[in-house]
């Protein structure tokens, strides 16, 4: 099976350095671990990867139409200023799950809209790390649920 992209933007390299208060204090590298072990415990893989450019998440994203079976995306920022992310999500034509490690609906009133949100299947916020695995269940469910029906 292909593996499930867990993409990742601007800032989040800063995991564990940046507002502990609000993200946590695991890292990105503590993040990939967890969903490795979560996504094989479901008989997944993933490719986990990280950019602070938002062009490079649009490639990845176009990439994952053909060599990925899902996206989990935590596009930072982008998710409040992006059109390209949506319209490159829709262009995938692959199961989606935005996520957030803090809940956004909380935050600043920025924080509040999503123009990613309405190209994926859901979104999942406010669980710090387990955000990611929530995500990677998520798409889990919708992979085998397609194969069923």
């Amino acid at each position: 099976m292909k593996p499930v992209y867990v993409l990742n933007g601007p800032n989040l390299n800063m995991l564990g350095l940046r507002e502990p208060a609000v993200y946590g204090s695991e890292t990105l590298k503590d993040v990939e671990d967890r969903c490795r072990a979560h996504a094989s415990s479901l008989g997944l893989s993933i490719d986990f990867r990280q950019t602070n450019s938002e062009g490079e998440l649009v490639s990845w994203i176009h990439e994952a139409r053909d060599r990925a079976c899902g996206i989990a995306i935590n596009a930072g920022a982008y998710t409040h200023t992006s059109i390209a992310l949506h319209d490159a999500l829709k262009a995938a034509e692959c199961p989606a799950v935005e996520l957030h490690l803090s809940n956004v609906h909380k935050r600043e009133a920025f924080r509040h809209h999503s123009f990613i949100a309405p190209a994926v299947n859901g979104v999942i916020c406010g669980f710090g790390v387990n955000s990611y695995e929530l995500a990677i269940s998520a798409l889990h469910s919708i992979l085998t649920s397609n194969k069923k029906g």
